[in-house]
């Protein structure tokens, strides 16, 4: 049983403050950068691969150390971990926001991200370790609900800074929110688990992140150097598999490890985590190539591309206590097989839809959809995981829960751009063939194929092969991504027990 060593005697809105607004940081910057991306495209005049090195390199280090940084809360107190990775956030969120190139930018990100696997388990072990059990599930739902909120105000106030200003404020943003998060921990007391082991597991991390890197540097990069470079892309890929055999090898035999292999023997909890792999791959995948369309191919504002997704918080957090009961109503099966496959008859709209058309003809019933898909599968999905463990091990049964949904948005931008640039490539090369250029025209374009549809070339009939050649690829991903919530809900419907209850247990 877990035992702290204080037992706080502190304000809950304190409390609760400094955990939203800590947490509402890591969630802003994970959404509002994808809106970003067009603005850095034109800054930095940097490839696909760039920016999709800009998102990877904060999520690669996410998923690889989340587990890590809230096992050393628990050893060294959750409070002085939870400032350490507030700071680091905004130190590399500064450093973001003076990069001069796009390389330096990209390292800043993955410090920001190093920073994030700190900061994001903290927030919940403080409100578990600050809340008596009765007032906790209140408090989380508190916590839960706003940041929801300000994951959806976010990627708006970000897009209006890149119109109006520049898209450096998107960074430069965190610096006020983190000093006040700061100051609010001064008045939260410490505390930290004396039963945990102060064994970690970083030979686990270091495989995990050597793993996730090679292959994530295979996929990104061998669209574009597999003939001047294939042979460091296959030996990144071969080191970043043998390191992930490797990782599961160690995970098996460790005294401490990072990622308990025993809980996977449970068919609810194995299934639930498939499911996730699954939806959120189709999620980020979503998310990250949306905003190019909508920002490069549609014309909206950096705003308005913000705004576009409010919808589908807006469903979530609504249906967010429905949905919750789901599961005590229905049993575990039924929501995680039917959302799902919502998610994905909406996703299937964003391939299918009109092009220059409204807002509200087009995108909005896909996004609306989608969110209800959503909705209908989070919260059961979540109660799902925690029901399938033992309650002692909940806590590592919720971060590896959480690893697998960064590692599916890794996994996905990194996959879906590979396809959208070897798509692109085709359809470009197939449409300038029917255009007879001149050479030196020709050669321009192929030098500016890296950019994708951010690429401008005063030719009309070129730029129009540009943005159909984007469009065909974009398409492509989407209807993977329809693929795979698809998948999630056959994952549930054969892995996940039903569990339903009776009439007289449903009252």
């Amino acid at each position: 049983m877990r035992k702290d060593s204080s037992k706080p005697q502190v304000s809950g809105r304190i409390v609760l403050a400094a955990t939203i607004l800590g947490s509402g940081m890591a969630f802003i910057d994970g959404t509002v950068v994808n809106v970003a991306l067009p603005a850095l495209q034109n800054a930095f005049r940097a490839s696909l691969a760039d920016v999709q090195w800009v998102v990877e390199a904060y999520a690669l280090m996410l998923a690889a150390l989340l587990l890590v940084g809230g096992s050393l809360g628990d050893i060294f107190g959750r409070r002085r971990v939870y400032v350490f990775g507030v700071a680091v956030f905004a130190a590399a969120s500064a450093w973001c926001g003076v990069a001069r190139n796009i390389d330096m930018l990209i390292w800043a990100r993955s410090i920001q991200g190093l920073g994030a696997a700190f900061l994001v388990p903290g927030s919940l072990a403080l409100i578990t370790a600050s809340f008596p059990e009765n007032a906790r599930g209140h408090a989380i739902g508190t916590w839960s609900g706003f940041s929801s909120i300000t994951a959806a105000i976010g990627p708006v106030i970000g897009g209006w800074l890149i119109e109006h200003s520049t898209w450096r404020w998107v960074f430069f943003l965190n610096l006020p929110l983190a000093l006040i998060v700061i100051l609010l921990c001064t008045r939260v007391p410490e505390s930290r688990n004396e039963n945990a082991s102060h064994h970690l597991d970083w030979l686990g991390a270091l495989l995990a992140t050597l793993g996730l890197g090679g292959v994530t540097y295979a996929l990104i990069e061998w669209p574009t150097h597999a003939r001047h470079k294939g042979h460091l892309v296959i030996a990144a890929a071969g080191l970043g598999v043998l390191a992930l055999v490797t990782f599961v090898a160690v995970e098996h035999w460790s005294r401490a490890p990072m990622v308990s292999l025993k809980l996977f023997r449970s068919r609810n909890f194995a299934g639930a985590n498939l499911l996730t792999l699954f939806l959120y791959a189709s999620l980020g995948g979503l998310m990250f190539f949306f905003p190019m369309d909508l920002i490069q191919i549609q014309h909206y504002t950096a705003t308005q591309a913000g705004a576009a997704f409010l919808p589908l918080i807006a469903i979530m957090f609504g249906l967010s206590r429905w949905a919750g009961g789901l599961v005590a109503r229905y049993g575990s099966r039924l929501p995680l097989t039917v959302g799902p496959f919502i998610a994905a008859c909406g996703i299937a709209l964003f391939a299918v839809v009109p092009q220059s058309s409204s807002y509200w003809a087009t995108f909005f019933p896909a996004v609306v959809v989608m969110g209800l898909g959503m909705a209908t599968s989070v919260a059961p999905l979540t109660t799902t995981v925690m029901n399938a463990v033992p309650e002692s091990e909940s806590g590592l049964a919720s971060g590896i829960n959480n690893a697998v949904s960064r590692l599916a948005a890794l996994l996905a931008v990194a996959v879906f751009g590979a396809i959208l640039v070897t798509v692109f490539n085709h359809s470009l090369d197939r449409r300038l063939a029917q255009l007879a250029l001149d050479p030196e025209v020709r050669a321009q374009v192929d030098a500016a194929r890296p950019q994708l549809a951010s690429a401008y070339n005063p030719d009309p009939r070129v730029q129009h092969a540009i943005t159909m050649s984007f469009l065909s690829g974009y398409r492509a991903v989407i209807w993977i991504a329809t693929g795979l919530a698809v998948l999630g809900g056959i994952a549930a419907r054969l892995l996940i027990e039903s569990g339903a209850p009776s009439p007289a247990e449903r009252g």
